[in-house]
Order: structure tokens, then sequence, then C-alpha cells
């Protein structure tokens, strides 16, 4: 007997016959199969036939993928996929403009299955359809079809991009470049043109060449959400294909057309929600924006280069002006010693040499740049950290120099600069589109955030290392936040203080050391049933009590009341209208009732009788978040929106409750692991500062006799 595994329940349909339903022989040959099919239905020449799933993307079942028909599966018997293919490979050849149309119209849906995609591509069907594009014969919807077929054919990788020739693809480029009646046209040239592209091929750099930036620009600025994803996948699929150069100007060319602002004002705030595509494709950007600047960190300053040589100068001019007047009239030996006590003053260890800071790359440059940056966007405050510092004892001094070049590095380290974007990537920082010059930006505010955390910790030169790991913890547990702009991100890591950091290092290693140790967990297990039952007992005590309802009609209008209560006996359910004035009518007074032993099932949310109905909107959908019903027969149920969220969940766990289900609120995982923690720190609470081992001491070996014991004789009685 075959093994039950073996065995798959499914149903086949065919046009104008009974369905048959089958108990489906996995080990069985396909071609077995497909003639008992057929033979139920007299139907000959099986070999003609194949069968395809009715839901989904209707792909074919063949002997490689039918261990994935799973029981309940429906299927249909359809002609084969090489007899579907020459078919419509013949059709969309057809004088005839309908059946064209609907060959063309069949075969982009059938281009997705693989089967199918292999035998019309050996027909030589992708030559048909690009002379169909570069002819531009259809218009219309008739086009749609054919670039959506040409798409899904690619997507399976059997032919290279190559083989399409130059005029196709300048043809698919005029879809994108003028203005078309019909967008979904745009939409597919744009897939066409990213996937081009993508292949590194020739025919990618003339997409390059003829698809100018404005054009893309403008069509991300159209009001669709499908057309600014496709333009973002083909912008981003340009900048990755072309080189360090080519890619700097690119950049710099969109930001000066305000693409990020238009980013952060339409996309992330303007869109009610961002799909994994556009996270994906902004997590993109972001990495490439950020990886130009990976060579200036990895090129150590040259004390040969004029400018750079000026720029250290000029840190130097901006913080001490009144010492670099006097210096007018002194010697060089004496303006040399004075330059080099002015660097020392800057937190140059080299002091003489200052370009010798800069000599290890990465940071590189890139400090140079922030600390230039800082100097002229800001000169007060970097006046004021350079001299705020140079009056304070030598080993209390947060050296500027030595703390912007680890920063800089710190900084490049947790934004990930100069490495390559993960394909599955999706984190981006809203930050980095609200700002421009972002890492200069964040760099002036950190650099006085660790002057700040310098001060706090009243940190010695020997503190160093210690401090620049304080603020590595305050960068990141603020970015962790997600801050939506400079402000917020000032205002958050401000009030991270040292303080701050010690405190919720502290939680953080008491509550891991609780959570990682064994005897912990088994006494967490062991606390669980109690206090579910705790919770248990509140849900229902606060059924007991009752709770108000308003009566929500069609209009939305909200002046009708009732009130619902369990009794104190947990059998009945009490209801009916009330008064506003009255706020705990008792029993007697509520007519209805509802036996607990009645209730069926409790539905919530949109599944609700009395949600059907309504349409999206903020309104309905705060109305279905606290919606439920307690359904209590065939078709009656008793309808129900609660006030507020708070009493949603407390009435949803309490009737669970009732039923002996689980309770599955937010809420009661909350309150569990409130009372877990609060119980947990209580019974441990004489074990503080003792370490608690992961398994228990040993049990003593028994001993020898047990002449301690003491007789008890009944004369002592």
């Amino acid at each position: 007997m075959e093994p039950a595994k073996n065995i798959v329940k499914i149903a086949i349909q065919m046009m104008g016959a009974y369905p048959q339903l089958i108990e489906l022989n996995q080990s069985k040959p396909l071609s077995a199969v497909l003639k008992d099919v057929c033979d139920a239905w007299n139907i000959s020449s099986s070999e003609l036939y194949a069968l395809q799933y009715v839901d989904g993307h209707q792909a074919y079942i063949t002997e490689l993928n039918r261990m994935e028909i799973k029981n309940g599966s429906i299927l249909k018997l359809t002609t084969s996929p090489d007899k579907e293919a020459s078919s419509l490979c013949q059709g969309v050849q057809s004088h005839n403009v309908d059946v064209r149309s609907e060959s063309l119209k069949k075969l982009a849906v059938l281009s997705c299955d693989v089967t199918f995609a292999q035998e019309f591509i050996s027909r030589d069907g992708l030559q048909v359809l690009s002379r169909a594009v570069e002819d531009e014969e259809e218009r219309g919807e008739v086009m749609c079809h054919i670039l959506r077929a040409i798409s899904e054919l690619m997507e399976h990788g059997f032919v290279s991009w190559e083989t399409f020739s130059t005029t196709f693809i300048r043809k698919v480029v005029t879809f994108v470049n003028l203005n078309l009646m019909l967008v979904e046209i745009t939409r597919l040239a744009l897939i066409i043109l990213e996937s081009v592209v993508q292949s590194n091929t020739t025919l990618g750099t003339l997409v390059r060449q003829e698809v100018p930036p404005d054009r893309l620009l403008a069509l991300l600025q159209l009001p669709d959400q499908e057309t600014q994803i496709k333009v973002m996948a083909l912008l981003v699929a340009l900048l990755q294909t072309v080189g360090g150069r080519d890619r700097a100007e690119m950049l710099e060319y969109l930001w000066k057309k305000s693409m990020r602002q238009f980013i952060h004002k339409s996309i992330i705030h303007g869109w009610p929600q961002l799909g994994d595509e556009m996270r994906h494709y902004l997590y993109v950007l972001q990495c490439l924006s950020l990886g130009l600047l990976d060579g200036r960190m990895r090129i150590a300053m040259d004390p040969n280069d004029a400018e750079q040589r000026q720029q250290l100068q000029n840190l130097r001019l901006v913080a001490f002006p009144n010492e670099v007047d006097e210096g007018g009239h002194m010697t060089s030996e004496r303006r040399r010693s004075l330059s080099a006590k002015e660097f020392r003053k800057l937190g140059f260890t080299n002091n003489g040499s200052p370009w010798q800071d800069l000599d290890h790359a990465p940071p590189g440059l890139l400090a140079l740049d922030n600390m230039v940056y800082f100097s002229t966007r800001w000169p007060s405050a970097y006046s004021r950290f350079v001299l705020e510092n140079s009056s304070r004892e030598d080993k209390h001094v947060c050296p500027f120099a030595r703390s912007s070049i680890h920063l800089t590095l710190i900084l490049c380290e947790i934004l990930q600069v100069g490495e390559a974007a993960s394909e599955t990537g999706q984190h981006f920082l809203t930050l980095f589109y609200a700002q421009d010059h972002f890492l200069q930006e964040l760099f002036c505010v950190c650099i006085q955030v660790l002057n700040k955390t310098w001060k706090e910790m009243r940190a010695t030169q020997e503190d160093f290392d210690k401090v620049m790991h304080v603020v590595k913890e305050q960068i990141s547990r603020t970015l962790g936040h997600a801050p939506t702009s400079l402000e917020f991100f000032r205002t958050k890591i401000s009030s991270l203080n040292y303080s701050e950091i010690l405190r919720r290092r502290q939680e953080e290693r008491l509550n891991q050391d609780e959570a990682l140790s064994p005897p912990v967990m088994d006494l967490r297990k062991q606390l669980q049933p109690e206090l579910l039952d705790l919770i248990k007992q509140h849900r229902l005590h606060y059924l007991c009590e009752g709770t108000k309802f308003r009566k929500i009609s069609s209009r939305r209008r909200q002046d009708k009341l009732w009130f619902c209560r369990l009794s104190p006996n947990h059998k009945v359910l009490h209801y009916g209208d009330v008064e506003d004035k009255i706020d705990n009518p008792p029993i007697e007074i509520l007519a209805q009732k509802i036996s607990v032993v009645d209730i069926k099932y409790v539905l919530t949310g949109k599944d609700c009788p009395h949600m059907k109905e309504k349409n999206s909107g903020k309104q309905n959908k705060d109305l279905m978040d606290q919606a439920f019903s307690v359904c209590y027969d065939v078709d009656c149920c008793l309808n129900f929106i609660a006030p507020s969220s708070t009493d949603f969940c407390l009435w949803l766990d309490g009737l669970n409750a009732l039923l002996g289900r689980e309770m599955p609120s937010e809420r009661t995982r909350t309150d569990l692991d409130l009372l877990l923690n609060t119980e947990l720190k209580l019974r441990l609470l004489d074990l503080e500062n003792i370490s608690i081992p992961d398994q228990p001491p040993p049990i003593p070996p028994r001993p020898k006799n047990f002449d301690y014991c003491y007789q008890f004789t009944s004369t002592e009685a």
C-alpha cells in the first residue's frame, strides 16, 4: 500500500466538464496521471495536455515542481506548454487584430511560468516581440502586453539582453522620454531598461547615454507610487554600474536638482507606508552616496600638498586670531614656536608636524574635511571648544584634533562608509535625506557632545579610549531611535548623558544576567501560570464591573448608550440600554442576557458583522481596531465598539478567559512581563551582587552513620 505522505487529495477542472476529485499518487509518473485524467473525460492524446494551477500565476505542473502540490489544491487540465507556446507564437503574428490582441494578453500572463517561457523562447518568440516594439505597430494596452511579456520572459535568464538590437533599446527609451497616454507603458519601459543596465552589456551604456537624469527626476515627481518605485530602481541601477567619478558627478547633479528634498518630503513623509522595494532603493542610494567619502577616508595627508597645508593652517588661524595678529613682528623661529604651541592647544599630538596626525587612513583626509567644516560652519562653537580646553589643566584637556580624528573613524564605522550595499538591505536613515552635508553636520553635533561627555566623566588623557567608547554608544543609541531631523538627533543625544549611559548599561546588564541565567529562566516558567491566573481574575472582575458602550449608527451618530456586564457567578452576560447619567446600572435593570455556555466564539476587527460594510478611512480604521462581537447562535451576534483600546483589550481577554482560551491581547503580554519582572526582582532581592550559578550546588554524600540522631524514649514523654 502506498504511504499516505505520497498521496495528495486534489480537484481537477476542465471547461464544460464536471470536476474530478482524485487522490494524486506522487510516486506515479506525471504522464500516467495525465492519461488517467484524460481517460476519465474520454480525451485522447493525453500527451497534448498538462495540468496547471487555477489560482496564483497559473504555473504548469512538471516533474520538478509536482511535490509542491498540497492537499486541497485545485488544478485544471489545459493544453501542454509546447502546444500553447506554438499557438501563441502564431497568434501574435496574426494579421487579425483581435486574434493578435488576445494572444498577446494571454502571453503576458503565461510568460511568468518557466516551462512555458522556455518553449516560447525556443520558437524565436522574443525576436517576434522585439520586432513588434521596433515597428511600433501596436499602441495602448496591446503594447503593454508586449512589454510585460518581454520583461517576464527575460526574468528567467535563458537568453542575454545582447540578443536585442540597439533599435529596440532606443524605442523603449522613447517610451520613457516621451509623455505617453498610458503610464503603464512608461512603467514597463523603466523595468526593461533597469534590467538592461544591470546586465552590464553595451546596451546598458546606451541606456545611460539616452535617458537624461532630468527626465527621471520629472517622472519621480509624478503622483504615482508604482512609477516612483520603477524610477528609483532605474536610478539606483544607473548609479551602481558607473565608475566612482561618474557616480559622484551624477549624484551631485541629482542633489543640486533637489532630489534629496523631494524624497524626504514627498516619499518618506508623503507615502502612508513605504514598501520593501522603496526602502531597499533608499538604503542603496544612501550607501552609494556615503560611499563617495571612501576615497577621502583612505587617503592620508600629503605634507607637500599646498591646499591641504593651508586647510591645516586655517584651523589654527580661526581658533587663535589674536595670536596670529601679534605674530606679525616675530622672528621666524618665534613664529614656529608659537605655531607649534597653538597646534598643541588644538589637540595635535605631533604639534611640530601636525600633518603626521592625519597620516593614518582611515580616516585620512576625511577627518581634516570634518574639522575644517566645523570651524567654518560653526566658528563660535569651534572657538569655544578650543578656548575652553586651553584653560584646563593639561591632564584634563579634551584634544580637539585627536578627538575629531577618532570621532570621524567612529562615524564611518557606524554609517558603514565604503561598504558595499546589501542585496536585501532596507535600513536607511531618514536623517540622511533630511540634511545636506549629512556626515559633516552629524560630526558638528557629535564633537560638541564629545566635549560635554568628557567634562561629565572628568576624563584625563588616560581615559581617552573610554570616552570615545561612551560617545560611540551615545551615537549608536540615538541613531537607533530613527531621528527624522538633525534637531531631533541633537536633542536626543544631549539627553543621553554619561550618567544615563551608565544607568542603561547597569539595567541591561541586570536584565541580561537574569534572562540568561538558567535558574532564573526556570523560575520564570514556574511563576508564569500563577501570574496568568491572576491576570485572568482581574479581567473577569473587570467584566463583572461592566462597561458603558455607545451605539454608532450608519451616520456615525453616538448619542445612544448601552451597558454590558458579567454576572458575579460568571455564567451570564447582562446588557441593555441606559441613560448617560447612569454610570453603574445594576443587573436588574439590564433586560437582555446571554448565557456564557451559549457563546460560540468572539470576532474582532473587520471580521465583525457590524464592520463588514465599513469602508476604508482613518475614522473607520479606529472603529475597526476597537470592534468585537460575541457570537452565540448561528446568525446571532452581540456587537461592541469599545470606548478605548484599553477597554477593547480587557474585554477581549475576559471573554476568551470565559471560554477557556488564551488571552490574546497585547495588554496581557505587557502585564505578564511587568508582573514577572517585579516578582523576580523581589525574590532575587536578597541575592543582589551575588552571582547565580548556572548549575545547582552538588548534593553532599550520605553520612557513613547516623549516630548524631537523638534517640527519643517514651520515658521522656
